[in-house]
């Protein structure tokens, strides 16, 4: 059964700083793509990051030069480094992965998978 477990979360302040991690289990996390979305109160639920099974990332414009999107294989981890946090990052951020194969053609195997979601709460 695969788990994602994110934690991190919690209240900051404008300008401040938080690291959001997600523990993958249950899966071949060295062949996953994995990303941190973000859902904030009325709006919807939107991609923050991204990193493929490579190493390579990606980023929503809002966040490019603020977060920085990591993983360690051994730890089946990955992270989100958010710095110059504003409030409109307020949001759930979720952890979500998927396995692929393939060395040219990447083909996904398997669902989606999601984490439970961290509240990130920035005051101004």
């Amino acid at each position: 059964q695969v788990q994602l477990v994110e934690s991190g979360g919690g209240l900051v302040q404008s300008g401040g700083s938080l690291r959001l991690s997600c523990e993958a289990s249950g899966m071949i996390f060295s062949r996953a793509n994995m990303a941190w979305h973000r859902q904030g109160p009325g709006k919807e639920r939107e991609l923050v990051a991204h990193i493929d099974r490579r190493g390579v990332t990606q980023y929503a414009d809002a966040v490019k030069g603020r977060f920085t999107i990591s993983r360690d294989n051994f730890k089946t981890t990955i992270y989100l480094q958010m710095n110059s946090l504003k409030p409109e990052d307020t949001a759930v951020y979720y952890c979500n992965g998927r396995e692929y194969e393939g060395v040219f053609v990447s083909r996904p195997i398997g669902p989606d998978y999601w984490g439970q979601g961290t509240q990130v709460t920035v005051s101004s």
